[in-house]
């Protein structure tokens, strides 16, 4: 069989057109098809927030304020920068740090970085906690850490590695070795 170019022609531009069609349907299609269920990319950031947490009789219980907050459909989480968190008690406590990370349903919140407590004290100075990480469980308003901690209330300091503390008695307990200066108290008029 003898083939000229009256024949050949379309057979070449059929095998072009082949050609062409496989390698477009190579190069349109990303390599790995990633859902974004999979990905960590923040869905909306909120920027100089403040959420308020009420208990069952309406009284405002919890303030959250943060500079800016990022939400992760991913997880559900959320990551806030320079938050603020206020108990709002017969004596309010105040808790600050330089990031939070919040879980999907709030109700823990991790504490990194310059974490700051401070609770007010109606009989003398106020009592200050500081610590490089914690870990706040909102409702139950229990903070925890496995890191060095500072409390100090006026001239007394102590310190210690470890704490939990209970907003709700208002009691902290330290653990590892605990060293402190106590301060004398000044005495009360009877």
């Amino acid at each position: 069989m003898k083939y000229n170019s009256s024949t050949l022609f379309p057979l070449m531009m059929l095998l072009l057109l082949a050609g062409l069609t496989l390698w477009l349907e190579r190069t349109s299609q990303p390599e790995n098809v990633v859902s974004g269920k999979t990905r960590h990319d923040p869905d909306y950031i909120v920027n100089n927030f403040t959420i308020r947490r009420f208990d069952a009789q309406g009284k405002l219980f919890q303030t959250l304020s943060a500079k800016e907050m990022r939400h992760y459909p991913d997880d559900d989480s959320t990551e806030a920068d320079l938050p603020h968190l206020t108990y709002h008690r017969e004596l309010k406590t105040f808790v600050s740090a330089d990031q939070a990370l919040i879980d999907s349903g709030g109700k823990t919140i991790q504490l990194e970085k310059n974490v700051r407590v401070r609770r007010e004290n109606t009989k003398g100075p106020e009592t200050v906690l500081t610590t490089s990480s914690m870990t706040v469980l909102s409702d139950e308003e229990i903070a925890r850490t496995k890191a060095p901690v500072t409390i100090t209330q006026g001239s007394t300091v102590v310190r210690g590695i470890g704490m939990e503390s209970n907003n709700k008695t208002g009691v902290s307990v330290l653990g590892g070795r605990v060293q402190g200066t106590i301060a004398p108290q000044p005495r009360q008029a009877q």
